[in-house]
């Protein structure tokens, strides 16, 4: 192999970990495919014959490409209260998919994207890059255009928003997909009183539009009254994995209508995200055969 080849070779030993990282700084697929090709540009054109450690240079950089990108979000966002729920990633239930289950590596939820979209870019880098893929703040500073003590600052601020955000989810995957499973059915039979028992009394959730706007909705009674406003979908709901956990895809006419992803922690439902912007939904390919 020429030396260009050798380079292609070492960077496609490098892209499922850089699209990991491109993914939790962005929560989205395209946005993230784009940084991780941004990557590859850079080190196509850059002279790295003195570099060690090739992961940890594409890493910088990819990091600071997907730094640049949150600024410019940041900017053009207009209402600072819009919900947005980042691109899931679906998979059947008892199916394997290796490329998603790298890319999610110790499962990155939807809930925790949600949150990590509320983090300012600079936080979202530190924590991303320290607590996710535990590069040093030495290594991060230099990006975030920080001092490493800043840059920890950085990081510790976002874990605080992170922890403070609700309850651990359960970890037990039987245990979740037992309770997305019983909300299912209550939804069905349009049981108010079984969707109540199911949802945690401070429960959220958040609904992506799209163009139609979002939703926001706190408290059991006013999601369980919006799960039966919506009951008519239910039978077409189809159990699937979004982002490694329990949840739903709901596709009536064979249509996908709505991607739903649950966070279940002590047996009861503290957050449902929901995607329901017909552009992302097409533009991601999610169809019922995911389910």
């Amino acid at each position: 192999m020429n030396d260009n080849e050798v380079l292609a070779h070492r960077f496609e030993e490098n892209r499922t970990h850089l699209s990991a990282v491109a993914y939790r700084m962005l929560g989205s697929i395209s946005e993230a495919e784009d940084a991780v090709q941004e990557g590859w540009l850079r080190l196509s054109r850059a002279e790295t014959s003195e570099v060690q450690n090739l992961r940890g240079w594409l890493t910088t950089v990819v990091g600071r490409v997907c730094l640049d990108v949150l600024r410019s979000r940041k900017a053009r966002r207009e209402d600072p209260l819009e919900v947005h729920v980042p691109d899931p990633i679906v998979r059947e239930v008892d199916g394997t998919d290796p490329e998603h289950e790298a890319v999610l590596g110790d499962s990155v939820g939807l809930a925790l994207l949600v949150i990590l979209d509320t983090l300012t870019p600079a936080e979202r880098l530190a924590f991303v890059l320290h607590d996710m893929f535990a590069l040093s703040f030495d290594e991060i500073a230099p990006i975030a255009d920080r001092t490493p003590a800043a840059t920890r600052q950085l990081a510790s601020r976002a874990r605080r928003r992170v922890q403070g955000s609700g309850p651990a989810p359960e970890t037990d995957p039987t245990r979740q997909r037992e309770v997305v499973e019983a909300f299912m059915t209550a939804s069905r039979g349009g049981r108010f009183d079984d969707l109540l028992a199911l949802l945690d009394p401070d429960i959220v959730l958040r609904a992506d539009r799209g163009a139609d706007g979002f939703d926001m909705v706190r408290g059991a009674r006013a999601v369980g009254e919006q799960a039966l406003t919506f009951s008519r979908f239910a039978p077409f709901g189809r159990l699937a994995l979004v982002n490694g956990t329990p949840g739903v895809v709901t596709a009536p006419d064979g249509k996908t209508f709505s991607v739903m992803a649950f966070t279940v922690a002590g047996g009861k439902i503290v957050r449902i995200d929901i995607l329901a912007d017909p552009v992302r939904l097409q533009r991601l390919g999610i169809s019922p055969g995911d389910a």
